[in-house]
């Protein structure tokens, strides 16, 4: 019998998520996954951070916990803690309220939400998102009803910021319109641009009454320093305009599926943030009602407690410079056997991934004949990486550079 559904067609693959559908289907000893954005320990192991642990634990031991449903906006204590850890305990756009933070699934739900927020209560519907970005941004973005257009970023030629571009394309778009700022460690390509170069972009997004909408995802795992990591979003809160920011804690506190996140949207008094609060609101309602009590509970224990606080910030750096280390260790490999190229762009780039320059051809025969696993754009995982799965890795790249076009 004909389904209702009979001319509903097979979806393709998540590219990114179909890479380790790809790998556990590999039946190779020598396989290696290289596409997952979690961090790995040296043994190739997912971490819970110890931290992590106490804080889990000290809650289960609380016979005073309840299931009860929270509030829309989500745990009061964990929305004003990620509002700090963002934008710093002195902010004067937390000092004054004009900061409406929302508790949200993870930073794909904040993109979501604040989306949605925008194209309902924002005079321009136009979002411009750097040209490469993470494969989920046009997807948030053009489901939610905005319009997305590029703005240049990446250079393939210096493996670099194409700063020029991004400025001509920044600057010719439309005032009022919406640009995506990865706040650190840029994803995919982990380019960066300098403190420098990040005052212009902010003289040139104000002048052009642009509206920046951050996307925080690796506060404190790029450069092991918290506020390092946050520079780039505090210099924008600290001109006094306005900005919205998409925070998470599935990479710097290894919260991956208790989809943990916020929402902060930065206002010009404390009047309008309650208005926007409002609002927002009114957006989460009818998407999920409310959010998860468990993950924002752990992160609003760690981030009360100076003694966790403390603790979670070394874990967070041990994480942060062991990717560090790794991507010295392929810079070193790949410069003593002689690899054809300049790979200095490895240790220049900063956070989880590292653009390598691989084409779609060598990424597919590095699968084929060594069963590594990447992103066709040649994107790699430094966190899945570890010091015994670096020659195996300098092996293929010097094939696959030296033997496919």
């Amino acid at each position: 019998m004909d389904s209702v559904f009979s001319n509903v067609v097979r979806a393709p693959e998540d590219p990114i998520l179909g890479v380790t559908v790809a790998y556990n289907n590999d039946p190779s000893p020598a396989k290696l996954n290289l596409g997952v954005g979690a961090y790995r320990t040296e043994e190739g192991k997912p971490l819970v951070l110890d931290v992590v642990r106490r804080a889990e634990q000290q809650l289960v031991n609380d016979p005073s916990r309840v299931k009860e449903y929270i509030p829309i906006a989500g745990l009061a204590d964990f929305n004003k803690l990620s509002a700090k850890l963002i934008l710093g305990a002195a902010s004067p756009a937390i000092q004054e309220s004009r900061v409406a933070t929302i508790q949200c699934l993870s930073g794909t739900g904040s993109l979501r939400v604040g989306a949605e927020f925008l194209k309902k209560h924002y005079h321009q519907s136009v979002i411009f998102i750097p040209k490469p970005t993470w494969g989920n941004h046009p997807k948030v973005f053009n489901l939610a009803g905005l319009s997305v257009e590029y703005y240049r970023y990446y250079d393939p030629a210096t493996r670099g910021l194409d700063f020029h571009g991004l400025l001509e394309d920044l600057g010719a778009a439309p005032s009022g319109a919406i640009v995506l700022l990865h706040a650190c460690a840029h994803n995919p390509t982990g380019v960066d641009p300098t403190s420098e170069q990040w005052e212009q972009i902010r003289q040139l997004i104000r002048s052009k009454s642009l509206l920046p909408f951050f996307d925080s995802a690796y506060q404190g795992f790029a450069s092991g320093s918290l506020d390092t990591d946050a520079h780039s979003v505090r210099t924008f809160v600290a001109d006094g305009g306005e900005c919205l920011i998409a925070q998470s804690y599935a990479k710097n506190m290894g919260l991956y599926g208790e989809r943990v996140g916020a929402l902060s949207i930065v206002c010009k008094s404390s009047d309008v943030a309650s208005k926007v609060e409002s609002q927002v609101k009114l957006v989460v309602r009818p998407m999920y009602s409310s959010p998860p009590i468990h993950g924002a509970s752990i992160v609003a224990t760690i981030l009360k407690s100076s003694d966790m606080y403390n603790d979670w910030t070394i874990e967070l750096k041990g994480m942060a410079d062991r990717i560090i280390s790794m991507r010295q260790q392929l810079f070193e490999a790949l410069q003593t056997k002689g690899t054809p190229g300049d790979w200095s762009h490895i240790i220049k780039q900063i956070g989880m991934f590292t653009f390598t320059g691989l084409n779609k051809e060598q990424v597919a025969f590095m699968t084929k004949e060594f069963h590594i696993y990447m992103t066709s754009d040649g994107r790699i995982s430094m966190a899945g990486l570890s010091s015994k799965t670096v020659p195996h890795l300098v092996e293929a790249i010097h094939a696959a550079v030296t033997s496919v076009a």
